[in-house]
């Protein structure tokens, strides 16, 4: 029984390393120039060490080399959870009362790129546990370093 344990994970860990080769991430697309997805679709995000790719369902909606990358932003969208707290309130006033300070933040990475005369950008709703990835990895693939959008100010 031990020999064939050792069979199946001799044959398994490679296959499944090599299948962990070209991670992708889950986003929803929030808004920017790419007219064939709505925003609030799901997509996916591929990133390797020349090309990052915009998936949905099996096709390619954009791909672009990681040197055209002009410009990496984020940021945060915190708001209070009102509506839980308001029917958690109905069912108990106490549970209600403290899910009313209870916080939800929702991360988005920016994005712009410039390949040749082809210009484009987007921004993108990271999932809290992959967002420090995404920033990494485009920071690592374009050599440009993320801009936190809540420091720059903007005049009118």
């Amino acid at each position: 029984m031990k020999c064939i344990f050792a069979v199946i994970l001799c044959i398994a860990l490679p296959g499944a390393m090599f299948a962990a080769d070209n991670p992708s991430y889950k986003i929803t697309y929030d808004g920017g120039s790419l007219s064939s997805v709505k925003g609030g679709s799901g997509l996916k995000l591929y990133i390797d060490s020349t090309t990052v790719r915009f998936v949905k369902d099996k096709t390619d909606v954009a791909t672009f080399p990681a040197s055209a990358i002009t410009e990496i932003s984020y940021g945060q969208d915190v708001h209070r959870r009102v509506g839980t707290a308001i029917g958690l309130g109905m069912l108990s006033f106490g549970v209600g009362a403290f899910m009313l300070l209870a916080k939800s933040k929702k991360h988005f990475v920016g994005l712009t790129w410039a390949n040749g005369d082809h210009k484009g950008g987007l921004a993108m709703q990271c999932d809290k546990s992959d967002y420090r990835g995404i920033l990494a990895a485009l920071e690592g693939v374009s050599g440009k370093k993320a801009v936190n959008s809540e420091t720059m100010t903007v005049k009118n």
